[in-house]
């Protein structure tokens, strides 16, 4: 009798422990997927190669968004700037959505305040900004 118990602990304790693995190992790669941007709906075509798209909205900073503020009698690209060197973000306005620009610093100074076509790539709310068209 204790035998038979032995036997049924042991592939109680296998099973257990195979289940718990496997749930660890699928944690891990929901967690890198997650991390690396790949895997997310739109991020990737078959051949595993990213997606570009382009955005339109006003560039701006993280700090004031679409609204500059009246008091500092300044224009949204002088506050934009103003903002940017002062340790915010470049950002792209679309409607009520902000999204952070990450790209070459000199190619976003000169659009500053400016509303623009952005071509990039979308992780979470950060686009990785590859070229840019002025819409004036």
């Amino acid at each position: 009798m204790k035998t038979n118990r032995i036997w049924i602990e042991s592939v109680a304790l296998g099973t257990a422990m195979a289940c718990a693995l496997a749930l660890l190992i699928a944690v891990l790669a929901a967690g890198t997927a997650a991390v690396t941007g790949r895997g997310g709906p739109g991020q990737a075509n078959e051949a595993g190669s990213v997606q570009q798209r382009t955005y339109e909205g006003m560039v701006t900073c993280t700090r004031c968004g679409a609204k500059h503020s009246a008091k500092l009698a300044r224009t949204a690209s002088n506050c934009t700037l103003t903002c940017v060197h002062g340790g915010s973000r470049f950002a792209l306005v679309d409607g009520d959505r902000l999204y952070q620009l990450d790209g070459d610093l000199n190619v976003l100074k000169r659009l500053a305040g400016q509303r623009a076509q952005v071509v990039g790539v979308m992780r979470g709310d950060v686009i990785t900004v590859t070229s840019v068209a002025d819409q004036n």
